[in-house]
Formats: structure tokens, sequence, C-alpha cells
């Protein structure tokens, strides 16, 4: 089973806080099922990761865990699933992603 880093619980609870502070400010309803976090706080190469680490694993349950910025491209790892499997992105300027694998013990799918 995937057991989760204390950064990355952190990172979730942040996201998590994030997502649901928004939802209440716009009076809205907030489906934590979906793609989280706000849009407006994510960057575009975070966007792109996210809508195709949810393609490819089938799972909308989607969540940044971490990003590193580079102008060749940026890392982004992405949760999925309630226990946030952690996958790898690559994400390009033009909005083309690649690298996608998941990172985890695959013993434990």
């Amino acid at each position: 089973m995937y057991r989760q880093t204390q950064e990355e619980k952190k990172v979730i609870n942040k996201v998590m806080m994030i997502s649901g502070a928004t939802c209440f400010a716009l009076l809205s309803a907030c489906d934590d099922t979906s793609t989280s976090s706000a849009s407006a706080e994510l960057t575009p190469a975070q966007q792109a990761c996210l809508r195709d680490v949810a393609k490819t694993t089938n799972n909308s349950q989607v969540v940044v865990l971490s990003s590193a910025f580079s102008e060749a491209g940026t890392q982004v790892t992405v949760g999925v699933g309630e226990d946030r499997a952690p996958w790898n992105c690559i994400a390009y300027s033009d909005g083309a992603t690649a690298g996608i694998e998941f990172l985890g013990d695959e013993g434990a799918l």
C-alpha cells in the first residue's frame, strides 16, 4: 500500500484548504472527487499534467503534489485517487506532455 510522506500530506492539506476556501468564496458546491485545486491557482503546465494524467489513468480525482519549473519542461508530480498514488508528468510550453508514468510500487496496485 502506498503511504504518503509528511511533505505530501502537507501539500494535499494546503490544496484542500485553497480549494475549500475558493468554493466557499464563490458560494458554489465543491466536489472533492473531481480534478482538485482551483484552476486559477494552477500553472498551465500543472493543468496540462492534471488533464493528461487523469486521461491516462481514467481517474478524474487528481491533484498536484509538487512541480519544478524548467525551461526544457516542467516536471509535475500528480496524486491520483483517494490514496494520491504518485504519477510523473513533464509539461511543455506548447501544452504537450510526456513522461507520464507511475512512481509508486506497482505491486501495491
